[in-house]
């Protein structure tokens, strides 16, 4: 395999990566304000502390799966934190999945229904499309995030810049806190726990090159979005507290066709989230004697009922919730090479 190769390889892992990751509350500008930019001038730092981290957790999540040959992610699990606990994890996985899964049916919904068109519609297209993708392999999925994530990165990019370029809003001035510093580490830990379930399926495929190539690239880019939505919502000030999803805010100052083409992207966003989060639950019951298409239909026929909760009121309580749980995991992840070193003495 050339170098070329190996690169586009790590480049479309790295595109799953943002999928998985860039969902209803990162692409709408909720997750970076709550965890960044709420602390005011100088979260830009923290960004980038907390991407590198975001950085290393998945090149060590991809080198375990790699080193293990992991089918799925218990595997993977209990290489960090043993049998006892990884079993403690894998039904934590499992219920984080089949949530946040539904969150983003629940969130196509809510997007739709902004335009006046049926919750029940936005959750039926949804259902539809996300099982869809499953009656081919994985190799579907990872190709249509190569094409979908340049798409929703040049375009969240491009509505930033032009927002920070063309001088709008108005600067709060008011420096960050000692309290980000945790801020930043729970942002890490909250989008990590998909991730284990994704990348413990794919790291098994992957080369040691392709693996830095996805570690790398899938960081750069969200860094870059990241960076670009903290300083954009910087410069709306106090504004911002007038707008439940904080990118509307940044759109009015532009026109009604931007306006639906990001709506647009938003649903894009919600949707590469839910194949993602679907992904983790099919392989990781996947059996020979059952095709991935039936396990796929039978996940989103629970998943629904569900959706009943409505997109705000699960994100208010189950973000909380497993951002705490997922300290733990992350700060194991960051100590396995230490640990594994000291196991080879």
């Amino acid at each position: 395999m050339n170098n070329h190769a190996y690169v586009w390889n790590g480049l479309k892992v790295s595109f799953l990566i943002i999928g998985t990751t860039i969902g209803a509350g990162f692409a709408s500008g909720r997750e970076i304000w709550e965890f960044f930019t709420s602390y005011g001038t100088g979260s830009s730092i923290y960004v980038l502390l907390s991407m590198l981290l975001f950085s290393i957790s998945c090149y060590i999540i991809m080198s375990i799966s790699h080193e293990l040959k992991a089918p799925h992610y218990v595997h993977v699990l209990e290489a960090l934190i043993g049998k006892t606990l990884g079993r403690v994890y894998d039904v934590l996985i499992f219920f984080y999945l089949l949530s946040t899964t539904v969150v983003m049916f629940a969130g196509s919904g809510a997007t739709l229904q902004y335009w006046s068109i049926s919750y029940w519609v936005g959750v039926a297209l949804i259902s539809v499309l996300v099982w869809l993708v499953f009656l081919r392999n994985v190799e579907v999925m990872i190709s249509l995030n190569s094409i979908l994530i340049p798409i929703m990165i040049m375009t969240l990019m491009l509505v930033c810049g032009l927002f920070i370029w063309g001088g709008f809003g108005e600067r709060a001035e008011v420096s960050a806190g000692e309290q980000i510093f945790p801020s930043a580490i729970a942002f890490t830990a909250l989008n990590i726990l998909p991730l284990i379930a994704v990348l413990s399926a794919i790291g098994s495929r992957m080369q040691a090159k392709e693996i830095k190539v996805a570690s790398i690239g899938s960081a750069v880019g969200l860094c870059s979005i990241a960076l670009l939505y903290n300083e954009s919502l910087l410069n709306l000030g106090n504004e911002i507290m007038l707008y439940e999803v904080p990118l509307f805010a940044i759109l009015r100052y532009f026109s009604d066709e931007l306006m639906i083409g990001v709506t647009f992207i938003l649903w894009l966003a919600i949707f590469t989230t839910a194949i993602s989060g679907m992904f983790g639950l099919v392989t990781r019951f996947k059996s020979q004697e059952r095709p991935q298409w039936l396990t796929a239909a039978f996940f989103i026929l629970c998943i629904i009922p569900l959706t009943v909760f409505g997109f705000t009121n699960l994100i208010k309580v189950l973000y909380p919730l497993y951002g705490v749980l997922n300290l733990f995991i992350l700060m194991t992840i960051l100590l396995y090479p230490l640990a594994k070193q000291r196991k080879m003495r």
